[in-house]
């Protein structure tokens, strides 16, 4: 399920990016979902990112109601903290690259 959700956030961002550029912070048009290497695990509490990738990246985690939270940096095999989902029944629907 979660492999399906990274797939519509994926076809979405490339169907309203225009590009192939990966978002600033403050350019919310342009994304484009996480390599492959960007595994999350989410909880009502916390997101945990992990970075499998052999460069940094910049991520971002997408939820279902459109909170926004800032980008962090990722070197490679960190892992990143991002807030959970909530008790409100949000959902965490991937991540991104900033």
């Amino acid at each position: 399920m979660r492999s399906t959700f990274v797939a519509s956030v994926a076809a979405l961002a490339l169907a309203t990016s225009g590009s192939a550029h990966a978002e600033s912070q403050g350019d919310e048009g342009n994304r484009l979902a996480a390599p492959d290497c960007v595994t999350f695990s989410a909880d009502w509490r916390y997101t945990f990112v992990s970075n499998d990738c052999s460069d940094t990246l910049t991520l971002k985690v997408v939820y279902r109601d459109g909170t926004d939270v800032p980008c962090r940096v990722a070197p490679p095999k960190a892992l990143i903290t991002f807030p959970g989902y909530g008790t409100s029944g949000n959902e965490v629907v991937g991540v991104v690259l900033c």
